[in-house]
């Protein structure tokens, strides 16, 4: 779950704190900047950017963390397919979204720290 504190000028009648959390086979993932550089260093116009599809998780649903066929955690970085992906419109920078857990492709892990 993620939490954002609101402030009591902006909705008087809103719960001091929000939360989102994911149902079903879903997961809350931020996502990685978008790079504004090329890995070859050439600077792309704020217009242009790479499109990256990595992300950290948030939290994720009841139903996939009690689900032995999807080892994710809270925290673990991610390679997610962002086409399913559903914006959360909950903080300014528009970076969480809910995603379905098939369109997790991949789960980066060190070497010592891998199931």
């Amino acid at each position: 779950m993620i939490g954002v504190m609101t402030s009591p000028k902006s909705r008087p009648s809103a719960p001091p704190l929000e939360v989102v959390e994911p149902i079903g086979k879903r997961v809350l993932i931020r996502k990685d900047e978008d790079k504004k550089q090329t890995k070859s260093g050439i600077h792309l116009p704020d217009k242009i950017e790479i499109p990256t599809i990595t992300g950290r998780v948030v939290t994720i649903s009841a139903q996939v963390a009690n689900d032995p066929d999807y080892p994710i955690r809270q925290y673990d970085r991610v390679l997610f397919n962002p086409k399913h992906g559903i914006p959360v419109d909950f903080e300014g920078d528009n970076r969480l979204f809910v995603v379905p857990v098939e369109d997790i492709v991949a789960v980066f892990r060190r070497a010592d720290d891998a199931h």
